[in-house]
Protein backbone atom coordinates (compact mmCIF):
# COMPACT_ATOMS: atom_id res chain seq x y z
CA UNK A 1 0.00 0.00 0.00
CA UNK A 2 2.81 2.26 1.25
CA UNK A 3 4.61 1.46 -2.66
CA UNK A 4 0.99 2.75 -4.83
CA UNK A 5 0.66 5.34 -2.49
CA UNK A 6 4.23 6.64 -3.86
CA UNK A 7 4.22 5.25 -7.47
CA UNK A 8 0.50 7.42 -7.88
CA UNK A 9 2.24 10.47 -5.88
CA UNK A 10 5.89 10.81 -7.44
CA UNK A 11 5.29 11.74 -11.08
CA UNK A 12 2.69 14.77 -9.68
CA UNK A 13 5.23 15.85 -7.22
CA UNK A 14 8.14 15.84 -10.10
CA UNK A 15 5.67 17.66 -12.40
CA UNK A 16 5.48 20.42 -9.42
CA UNK A 17 8.94 20.69 -8.98
CA UNK A 18 9.87 21.54 -12.65
CA UNK A 19 7.37 24.39 -12.94
CA UNK A 20 8.43 27.97 -13.45
CA UNK A 21 8.01 29.67 -10.14
CA UNK A 22 5.31 32.40 -11.35
CA UNK A 23 3.22 28.89 -12.08
CA UNK A 24 4.31 27.16 -8.83
CA UNK A 25 2.88 29.91 -6.14
CA UNK A 26 -0.25 29.92 -8.54
CA UNK A 27 -0.53 26.26 -7.24
CA UNK A 28 0.75 27.30 -3.95
CA UNK A 29 -2.19 29.57 -3.32
CA UNK A 30 -4.43 26.98 -4.61
CA UNK A 31 -3.31 24.38 -1.98
CA UNK A 32 -3.42 27.25 0.67
CA UNK A 33 -6.95 26.93 0.31
CA UNK A 34 -7.61 23.64 0.45
CA UNK A 35 -5.20 23.26 3.27
CA UNK A 36 -6.61 26.32 5.21
CA UNK A 37 -10.69 26.85 4.20
CA UNK A 38 -11.39 23.00 3.10
CA UNK A 39 -9.75 20.92 5.52
CA UNK A 40 -8.91 22.96 7.98
CA UNK A 41 -5.51 21.11 8.97
CA UNK A 42 -4.30 21.61 12.81
CA UNK A 43 -6.66 24.87 12.64
CA UNK A 44 -7.35 24.77 16.25
CA UNK A 45 -3.66 23.97 17.76
CA UNK A 46 -2.65 27.11 15.63
CA UNK A 47 -4.93 28.90 16.63
CA UNK A 48 -4.37 28.26 20.06
CA UNK A 49 -0.43 28.44 19.71
CA UNK A 50 -0.67 32.16 18.39
CA UNK A 51 -3.17 33.21 21.25
CA UNK A 52 -1.08 32.03 23.69
CA UNK A 53 2.33 33.28 22.18
CA UNK A 54 1.05 36.23 21.31
CA UNK A 55 -1.71 37.40 24.00
CA UNK A 56 -0.78 41.18 23.65
CA UNK A 57 -1.89 41.19 19.89
CA UNK A 58 -5.94 41.78 18.96
CA UNK A 59 -8.41 38.62 17.80
CA UNK A 60 -8.06 40.57 14.15
CA UNK A 61 -3.99 40.69 14.45
CA UNK A 62 -3.73 37.14 14.98
CA UNK A 63 -6.23 36.29 12.72
CA UNK A 64 -4.36 37.88 10.38
CA UNK A 65 -1.04 36.02 11.27
CA UNK A 66 -2.87 32.69 11.26
CA UNK A 67 -3.80 33.30 7.43
CA UNK A 68 -0.05 34.20 6.57
CA UNK A 69 1.63 31.50 8.29
CA UNK A 70 -0.52 28.72 6.68
CA UNK A 71 0.21 30.77 3.35
CA UNK A 72 4.15 30.84 4.15
CA UNK A 73 3.54 26.90 5.29
CA UNK A 74 1.84 25.93 1.76
CA UNK A 75 4.78 27.49 0.14
CA UNK A 76 7.25 26.11 2.49
CA UNK A 77 6.56 22.26 1.58
CA UNK A 78 5.95 23.16 -1.71
CA UNK A 79 9.61 24.48 -2.17
CA UNK A 80 10.79 21.11 -0.37
CA UNK A 81 9.27 19.26 -3.76
CA UNK A 82 10.79 22.08 -6.01
CA UNK A 83 14.19 20.80 -4.47
CA UNK A 84 14.21 17.91 -6.20
CA UNK A 85 14.70 20.01 -9.58
CA UNK A 86 16.47 23.07 -8.65
CA UNK A 87 19.60 24.37 -9.98
CA UNK A 88 22.61 25.36 -7.37
CA UNK A 89 21.94 28.34 -9.41
CA UNK A 90 19.03 29.03 -8.57
CA UNK A 91 19.17 27.95 -5.04
CA UNK A 92 22.11 30.37 -4.34
CA UNK A 93 20.16 33.02 -5.79
CA UNK A 94 16.64 32.38 -3.39
CA UNK A 95 18.63 31.42 -0.62
CA UNK A 96 21.58 33.80 0.52
CA UNK A 97 23.96 33.20 3.53
CA UNK A 98 24.85 37.04 4.60
CA UNK A 99 28.05 35.93 6.43
CA UNK A 100 29.50 32.93 5.24
CA UNK A 101 33.35 33.57 6.20
CA UNK A 102 31.97 33.04 9.89
CA UNK A 103 31.58 29.68 8.83
CA UNK A 104 34.81 29.45 6.91
CA UNK A 105 36.43 30.92 10.51
CA UNK A 106 35.10 28.47 12.36
CA UNK A 107 36.22 25.43 9.84
CA UNK A 108 39.98 26.58 10.35
CA UNK A 109 39.74 26.11 13.95
CA UNK A 110 39.48 22.22 12.59
CA UNK A 111 36.13 21.52 14.79
CA UNK A 112 33.43 19.78 14.10
CA UNK A 113 30.14 22.49 14.41
CA UNK A 114 26.26 22.26 15.62
CA UNK A 115 24.39 24.18 13.51
CA UNK A 116 21.07 24.88 15.43
CA UNK A 117 17.93 25.73 13.65
CA UNK A 118 14.24 26.47 14.48
CA UNK A 119 11.28 25.85 12.54
CA UNK A 120 10.80 29.30 11.01
CA UNK A 121 10.62 30.76 7.63
CA UNK A 122 12.92 28.13 5.33
CA UNK A 123 15.06 24.95 7.24
CA UNK A 124 14.68 22.99 4.46
CA UNK A 125 16.59 25.21 2.35
CA UNK A 126 19.26 25.32 4.92
CA UNK A 127 20.94 22.51 3.00
CA UNK A 128 22.25 25.25 0.33
CA UNK A 129 24.80 25.80 3.02
CA UNK A 130 26.53 22.28 2.09
CA UNK A 131 27.71 24.19 -1.40
CA UNK A 132 29.54 26.62 0.35
CA UNK A 133 31.69 24.91 3.17
CA UNK A 134 34.75 21.88 2.48
CA UNK A 135 32.97 19.90 5.89
CA UNK A 136 30.21 17.51 5.34
CA UNK A 137 27.16 18.64 6.11
CA UNK A 138 24.72 16.05 8.22
CA UNK A 139 20.95 16.64 8.77
CA UNK A 140 19.22 15.17 11.65
CA UNK A 141 16.22 14.11 11.13
CA UNK A 142 12.96 11.80 12.23
CA UNK A 143 12.14 8.94 9.70
CA UNK A 144 8.56 8.82 7.98
CA UNK A 145 6.61 6.01 8.40
CA UNK A 146 6.15 5.68 4.51
CA UNK A 147 9.41 3.97 3.57
CA UNK A 148 9.28 5.04 0.38
CA UNK A 149 8.73 9.06 0.88
CA UNK A 150 11.28 8.64 3.51
CA UNK A 151 13.72 7.87 1.13
CA UNK A 152 12.23 10.51 -1.37
CA UNK A 153 12.68 12.92 1.81
CA UNK A 154 16.38 11.61 2.06
CA UNK A 155 16.94 11.85 -1.51
CA UNK A 156 15.98 16.02 -1.61
CA UNK A 157 17.43 16.81 1.08
CA UNK A 158 20.65 14.83 0.48
CA UNK A 159 21.55 17.64 -2.09
CA UNK A 160 24.85 19.39 -2.43
CA UNK A 161 26.64 16.30 -0.22
CA UNK A 162 24.30 16.41 2.53
CA UNK A 163 23.86 13.41 4.45
CA UNK A 164 20.91 12.38 6.69
CA UNK A 165 20.56 10.81 10.17
CA UNK A 166 18.06 9.67 11.86
CA UNK A 167 17.69 11.01 14.92
CA UNK A 168 18.37 7.43 17.13
CA UNK A 169 21.71 7.17 15.57
CA UNK A 170 23.02 10.56 15.68
CA UNK A 171 24.87 9.62 18.64
CA UNK A 172 27.01 6.61 17.29
CA UNK A 173 26.98 8.55 14.09
CA UNK A 174 29.31 11.42 15.44
CA UNK A 175 30.99 9.50 17.66
CA UNK A 176 32.28 7.61 14.41
CA UNK A 177 33.27 10.30 12.88
CA UNK A 178 34.77 12.20 15.58
CA UNK A 179 37.25 8.80 16.26
CA UNK A 180 37.92 9.05 12.43
CA UNK A 181 38.58 13.31 12.41
CA UNK A 182 35.88 13.46 9.91
CA UNK A 183 34.56 17.34 10.62
CA UNK A 184 31.12 17.69 10.01
CA UNK A 185 28.48 20.60 10.54
CA UNK A 186 25.76 18.85 11.56
CA UNK A 187 21.98 20.50 11.31
CA UNK A 188 19.29 20.03 14.23
CA UNK A 189 15.78 21.95 14.42
CA UNK A 190 15.71 21.87 18.23
CA UNK A 191 12.83 24.16 19.08
CA UNK A 192 10.05 21.90 19.33
CA UNK A 193 8.42 19.89 21.96
CA UNK A 194 10.42 16.81 23.66
CA UNK A 195 8.58 13.86 24.53
CA UNK A 196 7.60 13.78 27.58
CA UNK A 197 10.45 11.08 29.13
CA UNK A 198 13.25 13.35 27.66
CA UNK A 199 12.34 16.08 30.02
CA UNK A 200 15.73 17.51 31.79
CA UNK A 201 15.52 21.31 31.40
CA UNK A 202 12.21 23.90 31.31
CA UNK A 203 12.58 27.68 29.70
CA UNK A 204 10.14 30.41 29.31
CA UNK A 205 9.36 30.73 25.66
CA UNK A 206 7.14 33.12 24.16
CA UNK A 207 6.11 33.98 27.82
CA UNK A 208 5.61 30.11 28.98
CA UNK A 209 7.33 28.09 30.56
CA UNK A 210 7.94 24.70 28.84
CA UNK A 211 10.14 22.12 28.36
CA UNK A 212 12.76 22.03 25.91
CA UNK A 213 15.08 20.02 23.75
CA UNK A 214 18.74 19.84 25.60
CA UNK A 215 20.22 16.87 23.08
CA UNK A 216 22.17 19.53 20.94
CA UNK A 217 23.66 21.34 23.84
CA UNK A 218 24.38 17.70 25.45
CA UNK A 219 26.49 16.82 22.24
CA UNK A 220 27.87 19.67 21.78
CA UNK A 221 29.67 19.50 25.26
CA UNK A 222 30.61 15.67 24.70
CA UNK A 223 32.31 16.30 21.29
CA UNK A 224 33.16 19.62 21.86
CA UNK A 225 31.35 20.93 18.89
CA UNK A 226 31.67 24.67 18.18
CA UNK A 227 27.66 26.15 18.25
CA UNK A 228 26.26 28.18 15.83
CA UNK A 229 22.64 29.55 15.41
CA UNK A 230 21.33 30.06 11.52
CA UNK A 231 18.91 32.72 11.94
CA UNK A 232 16.83 32.25 8.69
CA UNK A 233 14.58 35.77 7.53
CA UNK A 234 12.08 35.52 4.47
CA UNK A 235 12.67 38.70 2.35
CA UNK A 236 10.22 37.66 -0.27
CA UNK A 237 8.55 35.08 -1.97
CA UNK A 238 10.74 31.88 -2.62
CA UNK A 239 13.41 34.23 -1.30
CA UNK A 240 15.80 34.21 2.08
CA UNK A 241 18.97 35.36 3.76
CA UNK A 242 20.10 33.47 6.59
CA UNK A 243 22.82 34.85 9.25
CA UNK A 244 24.77 32.72 11.03
CA UNK A 245 25.19 33.93 14.91
CA UNK A 246 27.64 32.30 17.62
CA UNK A 247 26.84 30.69 20.18
CA UNK A 248 29.72 29.11 21.75
CA UNK A 249 32.86 28.14 20.57
CA UNK A 250 34.00 26.18 23.94
CA UNK A 251 30.52 24.61 25.35
CA UNK A 252 32.44 22.69 27.73
CA UNK A 253 33.46 25.50 29.76
CA UNK A 254 29.85 26.68 30.02
CA UNK A 255 27.34 25.89 32.53
CA UNK A 256 24.87 23.52 31.98
CA UNK A 257 21.62 25.09 29.97
CA UNK A 258 23.07 27.90 29.05
CA UNK A 259 23.82 27.36 25.39
CA UNK A 260 20.07 25.84 25.11
CA UNK A 261 19.05 29.49 26.74
CA UNK A 262 20.30 31.03 24.17
CA UNK A 263 18.90 29.26 21.16
CA UNK A 264 15.76 29.42 22.38
CA UNK A 265 15.93 33.45 23.07
CA UNK A 266 17.21 33.57 19.21
CA UNK A 267 14.30 31.46 18.44
CA UNK A 268 12.02 34.11 20.20
CA UNK A 269 13.30 37.15 18.49
CA UNK A 270 12.85 35.57 15.30
CA UNK A 271 9.44 35.08 16.19
CA UNK A 272 8.45 38.54 17.58
CA UNK A 273 9.99 40.32 14.21
CA UNK A 274 7.57 38.27 11.98
CA UNK A 275 5.39 35.46 14.00
CA UNK A 276 3.93 34.57 10.55
CA UNK A 277 6.92 32.68 9.07
CA UNK A 278 7.12 30.28 12.52
CA UNK A 279 5.32 26.69 12.24
CA UNK A 280 2.54 26.75 14.55
CA UNK A 281 1.17 23.85 13.50
CA UNK A 282 2.86 22.02 16.22
CA UNK A 283 1.56 21.05 19.43
CA UNK A 284 5.08 22.95 21.08
CA UNK A 285 2.97 24.34 24.77
CA UNK A 286 1.33 20.53 25.39
CA UNK A 287 3.54 20.37 28.35
CA UNK A 288 3.41 24.04 29.49
CA UNK A 289 3.63 24.30 33.57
Amino acid sequence: MQFLVFIIAYPFLWIISILPFRIFYWLSDGVYFLVYYIIGYRKKVVRANIALALPHLSDKERLAIEKKSYHHLCDMFMEMVKTMTISSEEMNRRFVITNIELLKEYEQKEKSIMLLASHYASWEWLLALNQKVSYQGVGVYKKLSNNYFDKLVRDIRSKYNTELVTTSKTIPYISHNQKDGILSIYGLASDQSPKADRIFHWKSFMGVEVPVHTGAEMLAKKYDLNVIFAKVKKVGRGYYECTLIPISDNPKSVPDFEITDAFIQEVEKQIHEAPEYYFWTHKRWKHKR
